[in-house]
């Protein structure tokens, strides 16, 4: 089998998970600036073997697309020109951060660890891909 990997988008970094090659548990991979994304993921791909990849869809409360709407779907289009045959999936992320930031700070990591906004991207591309794992299942 191979991976899935998890986007996380953000206007300046993105966080990264992937799961194991049995589709079982989802890892945290790494958080870049998002101008590096596709740059990453060529590298990624070529090293690892990816057959999904879920995108954070990140909507308001209502359901309603957020101001980084346009860039997703821009994202997944450039991601399903340059690789054809991955699938790419759209995931709901509406409390992903602050569900992260809960996770964080209940897992005992210290105050100046709790700041670093790219742990928070990171774990937040875990549970979006922990919630499509279980959803598959």
């Amino acid at each position: 089998m191979a991976r899935i990997l998890a986007i996380d988008y953000g206007a300046k970094r993105t966080g990264l998970a992937v799961s194991d090659p049995l589709q079982i548990i989802a890892n945290g991979l790494d958080t870049i600036h998002t101008k590096d994304l596709l740059d990453f993921l060529k590298n990624y791909f070529e090293q690892e073997s990816v057959e999904c990849i879920v995108i954070g869809d990140p909507k308001h409360l209502d359901g309603s697309p957020t101001h980084l709407s346009p860039q997703i779907v821009g994202l997944v289009r450039q991601i399903e020109k340059l690789y054809p045959n991955k699938k790419v999936v759209l995931q709901d992320e509406r409390f992903t951060s602050a569900d992260a930031k809960k996770i964080i700070l209940q897992s005992g990591v210290k105050k100046k660890k709790r700041r670093d906004k790219g742990l928070v991207d990171k774990v937040s591309a875990i549970l979006i891909l922990q919630e499509y794992m279980e959803n598959l299942a």
